[in-house]
């Protein structure tokens, strides 16, 4: 039997509807579902996955806050691909990212794609609570729980599928009561059976997730704690539960089985990072509404001693105090931190922002210059200071920055926007527009960035026969992808 293409589109849509903010599928649209092949052939090939994960991030860009900032991006990152390095998918590549929204969930999508809430984050009391949502997600994928589910479904008439597929999906399926509810009209013995089929997709991550805790040096007992913890807590949340327990059913039973098997392990004590902490901090601060609640709730923890960790509830407050315009205050608050942790991006990027706010431009400059000197390797304080270069029109030396950055990142969209920004700056629009297309390029969205290359085409020098003839062969290669992948 001959393979029948994936059909991206339609998949997404059934996608979406793991995310809070997806919009409707009408029933047209839901019953047409991909066929995977013969049974020698059942699940996605690595390039099938590969696309769909590209497009279902592409999704999620679409209908969620997915923050960009440097330190939370790179911290979410590292601690994933810490607990990667214990895991079956060693080697694979991962991405991780954390939706600013104050749901208490977590998902793993296709192709490697796991999100994280910050309200989930602000949830946990531990990095090793944190690490256990994320060795659980990453468990869905190496246990190819997505790609069984489509194929269960692809068993199923096109309407039972669609339906259940919407409620079965890795890391988002709903409730027993809502994907009843949801498959409406399907036999009730099908929804059971895809039912039992998420409980143990569960159980499964919850055994896989706590061997990766444990090979990281992360407390195995954190994955039962925390989601006990948060099963008594949930008459604290208005949707009367966290959404992490709707979209992955814990019971007393699920519990209790996590716990047996954490408590397999020798019990020792685990220092969380620093890192943690300050990332914990920096969301909280950002989920106030009113800044001057958001220095009374620092200033109340400091004085009463409500904080799991004081150092980092210190950079809490100078971080308030900065949102809130009380610029003086705020250096001297992280001015004792910066002279106790010199080397901590966090701090030095915060007293630069704050420099910057006090109008002392040349100040925060020479130290990002100082500070990327000795640590050349950390990714935020390199954009930092790369933005700053910029903004202070020294281009040839932003440029110089931000392509020996690339060569550590070399897939990084950001880099590659400051890189089209120099390079309009600097009045090269042809280049400005190629790196612009090689952002969208990084973030898989390869019509916009042909659309890129061909104003670049056009507005390259005709004379320079070896920019317009790499223009030429990159915007080639791009239209014969998106033909092959047609």
């Amino acid at each position: 039997m001959a393979r029948t293409p994936l059909n991206i589109r339609i998949t997404l849509l059934l996608l979406a509807l793991i995310l809070p903010t997806a919009s409707a599928v009408t029933e047209e649209e839901s019953i047409k579902l991909p066929e995977l092949g013969s049974p020698s052939d059942q699940y996605l090939t690595p390039a099938d996955e590969i696309r769909l994960g590209r497009e279902f991030m592409q999704s999620v860009r679409k209908t969620s806050p997915v923050m960009d900032d440097p330190l939370i991006a790179e911290y979410i990152q590292t601690l994933g691909e810490k607990l990667l390095k214990q895991s079956e998918a060693i080697g694979q590549e991962f991405n991780f990212f954390v939706i600013e929204r104050p749901e208490v969930n977590a998902f793993a999508g296709p192709g490697g794609h796991i999100g994280i809430y910050s309200g989930l984050i602000l949830a946990t009391q531990s990095e090793s609570e944190l690490a256990s949502v994320i060795a659980h997600e990453i468990a869905h994928v190496t246990q190819k729980h997505l790609l069984r589910a489509f194929d269960a479904a692809n068993q199923m008439s096109g309407k039972t599928a669609a339906l259940l597929l919407a409620s079965i999906l890795v890391g988002a399926a709903t409730s027993p009561d809502a994907g009843i509810a949801l498959a409406t009209g399907v036999q009730a013995s099908a929804v059971q059976e895809q039912i039992n089929f998420t409980r143990s997709n569960e159980e499964e991550a919850d055994t896989v997730g706590i061997k990766i805790l444990a090979k990281s040096n992360f407390d195995p007992r954190a994955m039962p704690v925390f989601f006990e913890r948060l099963t008594h807590a949930s008459r604290l949340y208005d949707s009367g539960i966290p959404e992490i327990l709707r979209t992955h059913p814990v019971t007393t039973n699920r519990i209790a089985d996590a716990l047996g098997r954490a408590e397999t392990y020798p019990y020792k004590q685990y220092p969380g990072d620093l890192t943690y902490f300050l990332t914990r901090e920096t969301l909280r601060v950002r989920s106030f509404k009113d800044t001057k609640a958001a220095v009374k709730h620092f200033a109340t923890g400091l004085e009463e001693g409500r904080h799991l960790n004081q150092e980092a509830h210190r950079y809490g407050y100078a971080l308030a105090l900065k949102a809130d315009h009380q610029y003086d205050k705020a250096e001297k608050a992280i001015e004792k931190l910066l002279n106790k942790a010199p080397q901590q991006p966090e701090y030095v990027l915060l007293s630069a922002e704050i420099a910057k706010h006090q109008d002392e431009t040349e100040k925060a400059l020479k130290m990002l210059e100082t500070y990327y000197q000795l640590m050349p390797e950390s990714y935020p304080i390199s954009i930092a200071y790369i933005e700053d270069l910029t903004d202070n029109k020294r281009l040839a030396e932003a440029k110089s920055v931000a392509q020996q950055t690339l060569t550590l990142h070399d897939r990084d969209p950001r880099l590659y926007r400051l890189l089209s920004k120099i390079e309009q700056k600097a009045g090269r629009k042809a280049e400005s527009h190629r790196m612009l297309a090689e952002s969208y390029v990084a973030r898989g969205e390869y019509h916009p960035a042909i659309r890129q290359l061909e104003i670049a085409l056009k507005e390259a020098e005709q004379s320079d026969f070896y920019q317009t003839s790499r223009i030429e062969s990159r915007l080639q290669k791009l239209r014969d992808l998106v033909k092959k992948e047609q």
